[in-house]
C-alpha cells in the first residue's frame, strides 16, 4: 500500500514538473513550424490577452481545433502561468505557444509567407461566416475590452465579426475565439 501511493505522488511530482519545464518558444521557432507542414498553416494570433483564464481557455481551443501555433506579443499580455496551464487542461504542453517581440512585424512576415490574416472586432462589417479560412490562416483575436490594436488591425486582410442575437454586443475573447476556430474547421472539412 505504501508504495502504490508513493508511486502516484512521484508521477505527480513528474508531470507537475514537466508541465512547469514547458516556456513559451521564440519567434525562430514559428517560422521552423511552417517550414515542416504538409498542409496549410492554421494559426491563432491573440494580440495582448491579460486574463490568464481567457489565454487558457484560448490554448484549449487551439489544441482541439487542431491549431498549429498560438502567437502573442512578448509584452502586455499574459505568459504561460501555473493558471493559464491549469485552464488548458493541457493543452499549454501540446500547442505551441510562440512569443514575438514585434507583433505587426511578425505579420507581415506571415503575409509574406501567403498566410490571410483575418481580424475580429465588433465593429466590422463582413461577418465571419462570409469569409473563406480554408486556406493558410491565421485568425487574430484581440484583447479584453480593447479590442485589437490599430497596428495590428492594419496588419489583418479582413476584419470580421461573429453576428450576435441577443442583447450583449460582444462575447468574450476566449468564447469568441472558440467560434472563430471551428468555423475555420468547419470549412476546412469541406476542401479536405
Amino acid at each position: 500500500m505504501g508504495k502504490k501511493s508513493r508511486s502516484k505522488s512521484s508521477r505527480r511530482h513528474q508531470h507537475t514538473d514537466f508541465a512547469k519545464a514547458i516556456t513559451a518558444r521564440g519567434e525562430k521557432s514559428l517560422f521552423d513550424i511552417l517550414s515542416d507542414l504538409k498542409e496549410p498553416p492554421f494559426l491563432l494570433i491573440l494580440d495582448g490577452i491579460q486574463d490568464p483564464h481567457n489565454l487558457g481557455a484560448c490554448l484549449r481551443s487551439a489544441d482541439a481545433a487542431g491549431v498549429h501555433a498560438v502567437i502573442a506579443p512578448k509584452d502586455r499580455a499574459v505568459s504561460l502561468t501555473d493558471t493559464v496551464r491549469q485552464v488548458a487542461c493541457g493543452a499549454a504542453e501540446y500547442v505551441p505557444f510562440v512569443t514575438v517581440t514585434n507583433l505587426a512585424r511578425t505579420l507581415r512576415e506571415l503575409k509574406d509567407k501567403g498566410l490571410w490574416l483575418i481580424g475580429t472586432a465588433d465593429n466590422a462589417k463582413q461577418s465571419l461566416y462570409d469569409v473563406d479560412l480554408s486556406g493558410p490562416l491565421a485568425l487574430v483575436m484581440g484583447a479584453e475590452g480593447k479590442g485589437l490594436r490599430r497596428l495590428t488591425r492594419e496588419g489583418c486582410d479582413f476584419i470580421v465579426h461573429i453576428p450576435i442575437a441577443g442583447s450583449v454586443e460582444c462575447l468574450n475573447v476566449s468564447v469568441a475565439t472558440g467560434v472563430c476556430l471551428f468555423e475555420a474547421v468547419r470549412q476546412r472539412m469541406k476542401t479536405r
